[in-house]
């Protein structure tokens, strides 16, 4: 068994079943069902944890469930001690006033007991709070192979060609992997890791832990002194590995933990790392971790009182007097504030100078031949803006186009492109002077759109969420966006383009304006119309595709209760299920970035950064979305389209949508539908994905949503906006 997961449950419960879930649902290649076990430590909670826990340990042979260590239950009765292994499920509520704080004792002796009947080749540590994300463990387990295979470590030997435990060198791989994490707090915001040991942050070989007689002491900060230790420890003799993928996010929660509750407890810190320099012989690598972590404890509001911040600092012994610390602070912060203040007025000066020049310039008369576009708020050169400056071109030759980027994507300029840095003074003159205007989102800094100026609003795709004045049912996701804003937006378009009547009728009633609906398709779609078999073949083999291999294309959307990307799919166990015959290309999200992180994935590429959507969907045999407005796109292909929705209701309550993508309605349903990992293997692997049945939906959506779309888009706009004829 490769791997044993300690748990240690004290008031946790509304919490625990995702802790579970994250870990139940991993998988290793060619390891079966022994590839691990978890063993959930009741710390004498009497909360609901101990039921929830002994709900999984019943229906999954995998968990087990020991019962709280001596002395650790809130009612007053004695546990079974630290190898009792029969599950509880008691699950009596909290007693009130009398119930023991987390801060009491710790959880040091609950891992303990854990660790003591563990019987995989490594030990990890999770608390009730942390996630083990969708591959970590899949990822974990091909480092330690790789390692293995290696027999040693990372300077090419092992130690004195001997292990600290005894063992040669066997393979064993390595004594400590650190793993990346994260944490995530209360509002869904990513934050880095903190200065504090997270034993849920490595993974500990067992018999590397046991020989050093390696174990979590009482008290709080028990983690400081085994994980220290066993991170020396095995740098010394160089079998500590790192593996940079993010594996493990712990949740913060806002109350009712011992670090957020401020008091003098946190001075058990100080301690618990004179019983690390104890234990090491005051080896010298100890200090900066020490310093670095007490400032940090001093720093925390949650932890230290102001007033009691003195004290910590002389019974920690930190180098120099508190009141030398407070002015080098005081000076860090003042420092820093001047530097803001002096950002602040050079940005205010720089915006004054810009609106006097863009007001001088608003006077000046239109350039009759010069167009100005934009796309996804300044990401660079796509979708719809794209086709439409690639048809005047050629349509309309007389016509200068400008583009508008950010200077984070300036690489994403193709070359032979013209652009404009937003918010420059070249920017604020072509916005002056520009007779048309074409965008999919909105320019930057806010523009005053004069008199004979005509105002292209193309979108970017076709609406299944709510949009515009609909967003108003649904308050916790709008982020403070301004309804006065969004009208006074639309209030600007002369041309609002269409792909289908749905979109046509949505846009009418969510951006209510003067503007005239242009329902001629979408250009960025022209090219799945136009493209050659040798246009597609040379794409397929640019991406890594191989001859006779099926590529499907995995595009999410994002999710505006969700930060970051976090695929609703273990695309290592997905393309390993699958086999060789399959490759998954992987496009997160645009407002993620230009990376999916896919580190560890299996055979699934990272296309995330690639440039032009419509190219991967032109490489693609299928697409496999949940929300994404790519569908209704895809679909003018006529290729097999798979719905992917493990979490349809819960974006359906929270965003809303027009129809029931669900539903299995002729027009409403693309083709296949999975709501789970295994229903979508299922999908491929059945045939399911192109059947008839499948086929058959899909042309009734291609009907609804694809009418304007004929490969002539671009024509019909460029001659319509520009007047070519």
């Amino acid at each position: 068994m490769l791997l044993s997961v300690v748990v240690a449950v004290h008031r946790s419960q509304g919490y625990l079943r995702a802790a579970l879930d994250s870990v139940c649902g991993q998988t290793v290649a060619d390891a079966g069902a022994c590839a691990w076990e978890l063993i959930v430590v009741d710390d004498g909670s009497a909360d609901g944890g101990a039921a929830i826990a002994a709900d999984y340990a019943r229906r999954d042979p995998r968990v087990r469930v020991l019962a709280p260590p001596d002395g650790n239950r809130e009612d007053g009765h004695q546990g079974d001690g630290p190898h009792g292994d029969e599950p509880r499920g008691d699950g009596r509520p909290v007693s009130g006033a009398g119930a023991r704080s987390a801060s009491a004792t710790g959880t040091g002796a609950a891992r303990n007991a854990g660790a003591a009947v563990a019987r995989g080749r490594y030990l990890l540590f999770l608390d009730p709070e942390d996630l083990l994300l969708p591959g970590a463990l899949g990822a974990m387990a091909e480092r330690l192979d790789a390692r293995r295979a290696d027999g040693q470590r990372a300077d090419g030997q092992w130690a004195d060609g001997q292990r600290a435990d005894g063992d040669g060198p066997d393979g064993d791989g390595p004594d400590v992997l650190c793993l990346g994490h994260d944490r995530v707090d209360w509002w869904g915001e990513v934050r880095p890791p903190d200065e504090a040991p997270a034993p849920g942050a490595q993974l500990f070989r067992r018999a590397f832990w046991t020989a050093h007689r390696l174990h979590f002491p009482d008290g709080p900060y028990e983690d400081v002194v085994p994980v220290h230790r066993a991170r020396l420890l095995a740098a010394g003799s160089g079998t500590l590995d790192r593996l940079d993928r993010l594996c493990v996010r712990h949740r913060l929660r806002r109350a009712g933990t011992f670090a957020t509750t401020p008091g003098r407890a946190h001075f058990a810190v100080i301690e618990a790392y004179a019983r690390l320099l104890a234990e090491t012989g005051d080896d010298p690598r100890v200090h900066p971790l020490r310093t670095t972590h007490l400032l940090a404890v001093l720093a925390d509001p949650g932890r230290i009182r102001p007033g009691d911040r003195a004290a910590f600092f002389r019974a920690a012994g930190l180098p120099g007097g508190y009141p030398a610390h407070r002015a080098r602070q005081a000076a860090r912060t003042g420092r820093a504030r001047t530097r803001e203040a002096s950002v602040r007025s050079r940005k205010a000066l720089r915006t004054r100078v810009m609106g006097a020049a863009y007001r001088a310039d608003l006077h000046r008369p239109l350039d009759p031949d010069l167009a100005v576009y934009g796309a996804y708020w300044n990401r660079g050169v796509a979708c719809n803006p794209a086709a439409i400056h690639a048809g005047a071109r050629e349509l309309a030759p007389h016509i200068r186009g400008l583009w508008v980027v950010s200077s984070r994507y300036r690489d994403r300029v193709p070359p032979g492109i013209e652009y404009v840095i937003e918010g420059s003074r070249a920017y604020w003159r072509a916005m002056a002077t520009a007779t048309y205007l074409i965008n999919n989102s909105s320019f930057p800094g806010g523009f005053t759109k004069r008199p004979g100026q005509r105002y292209l609003q193309t979108h970017h795709g076709t609406p299944l969420k709510t949009m515009g004045l609909d967003q108003r049912s649904y308050p916790a996701l709008t982020n403070g966006i301004s309804f006065e804003r969004i009208l006074a937006h639309a209030d600007q378009w002369d041309f609002s383009l269409s792909a289908n009547p749905h979109t046509t009728e949505i846009w009418d009633r969510v951006y209510p304006s003067s503007y005239e609906h242009l329902n001629l398709g979408h250009p960025r779609n022209d090219v799945f119309f136009t493209a050659t078999r040798d246009r597609i073949a040379t794409l397929r083999a640019d991406l890594g595709i191989a001859p006779g291999q099926t590529a499907l294309l995995y595009a999410p959307t994002h999710r505006d209760y969700r930060k970051g990307f976090v695929p609703r799919l273990d695309l290592d166990r997905f393309t390993r299920e699958l086999g060789p015959r399959y490759v998954v290309l992987v496009r997160a999200h645009y407002f993620y970035g230009r990376s999916a992180g896919l580190e560890g994935s299996g055979r699934a590429i990272d296309v995330t950064g690639h440039p032009s959507v419509e190219e991967l969907c032109l490489a693609a045999d299928a697409l496999i979305t949940d929300y994404s407005s790519l569908m209704f796109d895809y679909a003018c292909l006529d290729r097999p389209l798979i719905c992917y929705a493990p979490d349809w209701e819960a974006y359906r309550a929270s965003r809303g949508t027009y129809f029931d993508l669900l539903s299995g309605l002729p027009g409403d349903t693309p083709g296949a539908v999975a709501a789970t990992q295994d229903e979508l293997l299922e999908v491929v692997r059945s045939g399911e994905w192109c059947s008839p049945r499948t086929d058959a939906l899909r042309t009734a959506f291609r009907e609804r949503f694809c009418p304007y779309d004929d490969g002539h888009a671009a024509e019909r706009v460029v001659r319509r906006f520009f007047g070519t004829g």
